[in-house]
């Protein structure tokens, strides 16, 4: 058993007969009352995001987990396919256990979060950032530079983001995965 001051990024908890993954979290001390945590928490089973307040001091019931890691190799429609870099084994994950599934590609090395009670995958987590080539941008229009001017851009796992406009078909760019947002260009 743990309390709410325990609660952190990426805790799995059982919550109202159901695994959640902690996706954010915010402890709240207002001037008048007690204090409190407002979390978001994801579903592991069917990926529904909600939003809860649990009071200070609260007992929460915390999942026992292990990580591993895992190599992406492909997906068939809803199914993504996973290889244990360890003992070569494999796993096949529903789409709704993924947090960005657009921003992987194959190859890419993964977390995933494993019940250490049933041996059931819980979630994966992707590195902070991925880096991507673009393949299909419109080219820059000269002059449209006042403001920080955005173009969208499809990389090549077909995720759509939106990146400034000097950069061009063939380029490789960073992408962060939490929010799917330009980072920077990548020189080879």
């Amino acid at each position: 058993m743990a309390t709410t001051s325990d609660i952190r990024n990426g805790l799995c908890i059982k919550y109202n007969n159901d695994i959640y993954k902690v996706v954010e979290f915010l402890h709240v001390k207002p001037g008048k009352g007690p204090a409190f945590v407002r979390t978001k928490l994801k579903s592991v089973t069917n990926g529904k995001v909600i939003d809860n307040t649990f009071p200070a001091g609260r007992k929460i019931d915390d999942v026992r987990v292990e990580t591993h890691k895992f190599q992406y190799l492909y997906n068939d429609g809803d199914m993504y396919h996973f290889m244990n870099e360890q003992d070569y084994s494999q796993i096949q994950l529903q789409k709704s256990a993924l947090d960005v599934p657009e921003l992987m590609k194959e190859g890419e090395i993964v977390t995933i979060i494993i019940n250490s009670e049933d041996n059931m995958p819980l979630s994966v987590d992707m590195p902070a950032s991925v880096i991507l080539e673009v393949t299909a941008t419109e080219p820059g229009v000269k002059g449209n530079t006042a403001t920080n001017a955005t173009k969208p851009a499809t990389v090549e796992t077909g995720a759509e983001v939106n990146v400034p406009l000097f950069i061009n078909e063939g380029d490789k760019i960073k992408v962060s995965t939490d929010k799917g947002q330009y980072q920077e260009r990548v020189k080879e």
